[in-house]
């Protein structure tokens, strides 16, 4: 299979980040574009592509925009909270609208405008049920038997939350890859490691499956806020502070607010003779 149609073509792009979770996004609303998981790879790789921690695929469908994300390692990502934030702002600043709905695996989300440059998206309500995160078997979701006692939860992907006296001071080159690939996950997982630093204010740090140690991530930060407030850590209404910046989190009784800033940072292409060579 080739990796896109039209590979005689330029195939255009952009780059965005969401505190420093930064993802190449491409607009296939007006043409059509294929990703493969090597086209992914190749994309993702930051000494010969572009680099990225998440690619997005903006498409027409239902609502505003369909989005499909991809991670580093060519596999599907359900959902993307910073990608889907940066997009938003995008769709926004060019239909002029200051609500969306975009449709993704997750289902819609909601976005809209927060002001002071400032981007919302509802990300749904968490999935608390083991069998919905998925878990590999039935167990409370709110202490995993797992050293840690962390907590499961799902946010279109699932999320494994460690909370720690001090987040800084955890190896998450090595502590991340030892529970992405634990067998309670049969999907793996996201890994987040979590401390109080006041009230309602957390310091959160994370490794993304199919990834690795990322500046900041919109779910993980979703599933630590509904994670510490399950614990009664904190209220529903958080403060996280990431290596990339600050998220507001607001578990609402519709489902999951998140707010932050965007960049859009440049547009590129990719030229024929790199599409070819990695279809």
């Amino acid at each position: 299979m080739r990796a896109m149609e039209h590979t005689r073509e330029p195939l255009s792009f952009m780059k965005m980040h969401g505190l420093g979770n930064d993802f190449v996004v491409l607009d296939g609303r007006a043409r059509r574009i294929t990703v493969t998981p090597g086209l992914a790879r190749a994309i993702a790789d930051r000494h010969r592509g572009v680099g990225f921690d998440q690619l997005a695929l903006i498409e027409t469908g239902e609502g505003d925009a369909r989005l499909t994300f991809y991670n580093a390692d060519g596999s599907t990502a359900g959902a993307c909270g910073n990608a889907t934030r940066c997009i938003a702002r995008f769709l926004m600043d060019e239909s002029g609208k200051d609500r969306l709905t975009l449709v993704t695996e997750r289902g819609k989300l909601f976005a809209q405008d927060a002001g002071d440059g400032l981007t919302s998206v509802n990300m749904g309500h968490p999935q608390l049920d083991w069998q919905d995160i998925p878990l590999a078997s039935e167990m409370d979701t709110l202490a995993l038997p797992i050293e840690g006692t962390p907590v499961a939860t799902g946010m279109g992907n699932p999320h494994c939350t460690f909370f720690v006296e001090n987040a800084e001071a955890i190896d998450l080159e090595a502590f991340g890859p030892r529970f992405e690939h634990h067998p309670l996950y049969p999907q793996r997982t996201n890994v987040q490691v979590a401390s109080l630093i006041g009230p309602d204010h957390l310091r959160m740090r994370v490794w993304e499956r199919g990834v690795g140690v990322t500046l900041s991530s919109g779910s993980s930060s979703c599933a630590t806020a509904v994670a510490a407030a399950r614990r009664g850590l904190t209220g529903r209404k958080v403060t996280l502070e990431l290596d990339g910046g600050t998220l507001q989190i607001d578990w609402r009784d519709d489902g999951v607010w998140m707010t932050g800033a965007t960049a859009h940072v440049f547009d590129g292409s990719f030229g024929p003779a790199w599409l070819e060579a990695a279809r």
